[in-house]
């Protein structure tokens, strides 16, 4: 435990810069000064926190409590009693009091990341004031609905679906089916958002990126829906796709190793390779958009104007549910036949599902790595494949045909590795 004068000092520090922040907020609200807070008046409030926590230890428990009531009740007392003019208390200054006087507390208790985290948190939140009520008044309709429906099926429905395999050979697992819905819905949802908050071109690409991180199928599954509903920007969506498709591959390497060095230095040249297609589709599209955004006053770029639509999701998560009870049943009936072909099915549905299996064998010896490399590759291209034909199956008449060129490419870059090795 810290010092007395030693946790006083911190204490004090931690509460001028909170107050410093506050102070900058209200001033650049209104050019009024407010008697309710401060860089001297959070000061106080940060070493009133220490000094209870001090005494309460010396003499009560209780006593720390009692200091925090008579500060919430000063406060109160302060807002029922002042004038409703700007330089009225508020509920942020009741919080940020009492969450500075608690800072004081746990330095003294030698909590200090806990008590930088906080003091840190509440800076960040008095100094955004300006920007967040800049940003919720720009809230539309649609953003508040989307919001809501993508909290009710990720925070209300999914921890109530059974996490349980059903039917023949346990194919089916409901929790893993809508947690397919909640990924192409939250594909969709992080898509909107970025757009909303980087613009079209930055937004999108951004969207497309976590989404390969997250799901690259999922991301498949909602772009290529997109450009069902808004044909004219198939090449954005395309691109959507393909980023996504080619995100998957250096998140690949990354999983193998952690569990096999060796095997994910072996598939450093074959999966750059494979990514070459995809990263030279990304680099035209942005080139391109940067033309036309210098030429073209008006922007035509998509908007993502309903994030959610959960019909079409469980839809594709129903064809998704199709596509891997059809690799189980094969599976399970023996008609994979080796470790090449169970790739290239399993790869089908899930690429980190079989590099993970390879990269675990190849670090115990149980297979040897160039097998467990082609095996890798092999599973790769069945997924680029597998796009491809989600693509042309959902998507657009351009977004087919783009879609399937670049992915096309990327699995042929597969194939021709996989000859020449």
């Amino acid at each position: 435990m810290p010092s007395l004068l030693t946790a006083i000092v911190v204490s004090a520090s931690f509460g001028a810069l909170v107050g410093l922040i506050r102070q900058w907020s209200d001033q650049k609200t209104s050019p009024t000064e407010t008697d309710f807070g401060g860089v001297r008046t959070y000061t106080f409030w940060a070493m009133l926190g220490c000094l209870g926590a001090f005494a309460s230890q010396l003499t009560s428990p209780f006593l720390l409590a009692a200091i925090f009531l008579v500060v919430g009740a000063q406060q109160i007392a302060a807002k029922l009693y002042t004038p409703n003019t700007n330089g009225r208390p508020g509920g942020t200054t009741f919080a940020s009091t009492l969450l500075t006087m608690l800072t004081g507390g746990l330095v003294f208790w030698d909590e200090l990341p806990a008590a930088a985290l906080v003091a840190a948190t509440t800076m960040v939140l008095l100094g955004s004031k300006q920007p967040l009520h800049a940003w919720t008044r720009s809230f539309t309709r649609n953003d508040v609905r989307a919001t809501l429906q993508f909290v009710a099926i990720t925070g209300v429905i999914l921890p109530l679906v059974p996490n349980r395999d059903f039917g023949p050979y346990a194919a089916f697992n409901p929790y893993n089916t809508w947690l397919m819905v909640v990924l192409i819905s939250g594909v969709g949802f992080a898509g909107y958002i970025a757009v909303r908050l980087l613009g079209s071109g930055a937004g999108l690409l951004l969207a497309s990126v976590l989404g390969g991180v997250a799901s690259s199928t999922a991301t498949t599954l909602t772009f290529a829906r997109r450009s069902k509903e808004e044909p004219a920007h198939s090449l954005d969506y395309s691109m959507a796709v393909v980023t996504a498709s080619t995100v998957m591959l250096p998140r690949t390497l990354a999983i193998v190793a952690v569990i096999s060095p060796a095997l994910a230095k072996a598939l450093i040249v074959p999966l750059a390779i494979i990514a070459l297609p995809g990263i030279a589709f990304t680099a035209w599209w942005w080139l391109a958009r940067r033309r036309e955004s210098q030429v073209a006053d008006n922007d035509n770029s998509p908007m993502l104007s309903n994030p959610l639509n959960l019909s079409t999701a469980i839809k594709f998560a129903l064809l998704y549910a199709a596509i891997a009870f059809a690799v189980k049943v094969l599976t399970e009936s023996g008609h994979t036949g080796g470790t090449l072909p169970l790739s290239f099915v399993s790869g089908l549905t899930d690429m980190a599902a079989i590099a993970l299996s390879m990269a675990r064998h190849a670090a115990s010896d149980s297979l040897q790595l160039p097998l467990a490399t082609h095996a890798v590759v092999l599973a790769a291209i069945a997924n680029s494949l597998l796009k491809a034909g989600l693509a042309i199956g959902l998507g657009a008449p351009r977004l087919r045909k783009l879609s399937a060129l670049v992915l096309g490419l990327t699995a042929l870059a597969g194939v021709v590795w996989l000859l020449l090795v």
